[in-house]
């Protein structure tokens, strides 16, 4: 194959006007024709075992990590344009702008299409993500790892298609989990929420669930060295908690984690030098209550829990794979699910026992975690009792905007199943009033007929929302207020669960919007991010040529280097431009 030499563009980094000039990257292309070829016709690549690309401890895996941390021509964490966390920022704004490659001129199916498919073992619940040329082996490579609920995690060459390593997280005498006769994640739960990586430490953490031939379960946080694949820190944790409290699954005077009850769904977050991560149910069985966590990413050890919903039930934090957000001081968002919510206050506003079911969410993290702020609808337990809660919705946290007084404005969004927008004022949230909703910055009722299961992405002034059985719609921000109704959208209607779209982009040109429709075959759209109306390409356009098999909800597409990313059931499909 021919291999045409890329020149990542330089470009200007941050208000230093610092250049940062990328090297040129060798990329391996993949023809059209070649793409369902490149599973059956070429022989298996081998797959290194964890730790045996290089002896563990040796001078050699030193080296190799302080390259992998600190590569030859940095950004600011590793690479600009590494993808290490949902939705590409810890305020899960869901774009990249150092995409230099794919533009509205060439994104269309007679130049773009798929490349390349990396098979797995089993479902991929979570975003893959990305890092620019980690040395592995003799090799630099630009390394996609991708986890799945058969908890395996892998890591691909992104540009040739090799399996570099792959681990698994299951101990002897275990399996993944079964699925608990919820079809919500079938047949089994393993690796669920996106992991995160921390270049500096070379490390990539996740959660995984497992089930031993005692029928105990188990709920462990992982650290792989994202050059071999071998445990760090002395890992794995079992995760185990109690918290002061009364609710489900309580037992004198304190709630337990059972990890039987629980799903890791939300994706983790490291923010502050900590690792965060919540947990969920397996639909709704009781007793579950709310729990975040935080660990050390050093140790792995517990530094702080807190429970949502400590004297009541419920209020599980699934937000459809999205993740918790934070903003730029260290503040932590969550959209909560149906559950209790204290409507008697104390004398600053806040629940008297600490139950924050069905209720926007802002955690302070120093010193341990504690509910910040909150705000909760008037109608809140009533939704929660109509399962119509926020809690399918993921938090965004908007960057500072400014209205035409050039005041500035400190704000997050949501949305749920109840069809509304929820803008908050990060600096004052607005509590709970039995009576109406109006301390909240900004409220727009009765936008998804069908509610939202989905994160939005922020681009440009313009948030985008794709609901279920519903089309994407742009919103645009002036004034620091949202519109109030969409100022463009697709003709695609998006069946269940909607859509999370991602947004690619130049610094600020050719911006271009990316979906995937859980549909039979699956189909990723590519749309002018100033006009949805405008779609650019999508996966059925060249008949067969393109598709990539069945959908799977809750899917996010990952923008990188060129390519598009999107897990599937059975693997990881690559698009990018047809050599």
């Amino acid at each position: 194959m021919r291999r045409p030499l890329r020149w990542i563009l330089s470009f200007l980094a941050g208000l230093g006007l610092a250049m940062v000039c990328w090297s040129a990257v060798n990329l391996a292309s993949i023809g059209s024709s070649s793409a369902r070829d490149f599973q059956a016709s070429q022989p298996a690549p081998p797959i290194a075992s964890p730790g045996s690309l290089l002896p563990q401890g040796s001078e050699q895996i030193a080296a190799l990590r302080k390259r992998a941390s600190r590569p030859e021509t940095p950004g600011p964490i590793g690479y600009i344009g590494d993808v290490v966390t949902y939705h590409y920022d810890v305020g899960r704004k869901g774009f990249t702008q150092y995409e230099t490659v794919l533009t509205p001129a060439n994104v269309n199916s007679n130049s773009f299409g798929l490349l390349a498919f990396f098979p797995v073992d089993g479902k991929v619940d979570a975003q893959p993500l990305y890092l620019y040329r980690v040395p592995i082996g003799p090799n630099i490579h630009n390394v996609l790892y991708v986890v799945t609920e058969n908890d395996s995690v892998y890591a691909f060459d992104a540009d040739h298609g090799q399996t570099l390593w792959q681990t698994s997280a299951v101990p002897p005498g275990e399996t993944a989990s079964d699925d608990f006769g919820c079809l919500n994640l079938a047949p089994t739960i393993g690796i669920t929420a996106t992991p995160v990586i921390d270049r500096q430490r070379g490390a990539i953490y996740f959660v995984a669930m497992t089930e031993d031939y005692s029928g105990t379960y188990h709920q462990r946080l992982h650290a792989l060295d994202i050059i071999t694949g071998a445990e760090l820190f002395g890992g794995p944790t079992e995760i185990a908690a109690t918290y002061p409290g009364s609710g489900d699954g309580s037992q004198n005077g304190r709630v337990i984690f059972d990890p039987k009850q629980y799903l890791e769904r939300a994706s983790l977050l490291e923010v502050g030098g900590k690792i965060y991560i919540t947990f969920a149910s397996h639909c709704d069985i009781r007793p579950y209550t709310a729990w975040v966590m935080a660990y050390d990413p050093g140790t792995l050890k517990q530094t702080s829990v807190m429970d949502l919903t400590p004297n009541g039930n419920a209020g599980g934090i699934w937000m459809s794979g999205g993740g918790p957000a934070a903003d730029p001081q260290g503040s932590i968002y969550l959209l909560m699910g149906n559950g209790t919510l204290d409507t008697t206050l104390d004398g600053n506003g806040m629940p008297i026992y600490g139950d924050y079911g069905n209720a926007f969410v802002k955690l302070s993290a120093s010193p341990q975690l504690a509910v910040a702020d909150y705000f909760a609808m008037y109608d809140a337990n009533q939704e929660s009792d109509d399962d119509a809660d926020l809690g399918s919705g993921g938090p965004l946290v908007l960057p500072s905007l400014y209205d035409n007084n050039g005041q500035i404005h400190r704000l997050a969004v949501g949305a749920g199943k109840d069809g509304n927008i929820y803008v908050v004022n990060r600096d004052n949230m607005g509590k709970f009033n039995p009576n109406n909703d109006s301390a909240i910055y900004q409220e727009i009722d009765a936008v998804f007929e069908y509610g939202l299961f989905a994160t939005p992405a922020y681009y440009n002034n313009t948030l985008y929302f794709g609901d279920v059985y519903g089309t994407l719609k742009a919103f645009s921000i002036t004034n620091a207020m949202l519109s109030t109704s969409p100022t463009s959208q697709t003709s695609t209607v998006f069946q269940y669960p909607g859509t999370t779209p991602s947004v690619s982009a130049n610094l600020g040109s050719n911006a271009i919007v990316w979906a995937v429709e859980n549909n039979v075959p699956a189909v990723l759209h590519a749309y002018d991010a100033t006009n949805l109306a405008r779609e650019l390409y999508n996966s059925n356009q060249s008949g067969s040529r393109d598709q990539f098999g069945p959908g799977n909800k809750f899917i996010t597409p990952v923008i990188v280097n060129g390519k598009v990313f999107v897990g599937t059931q059975t693997g990881v499909a690559e698009f990018g431009l047809l050599q």
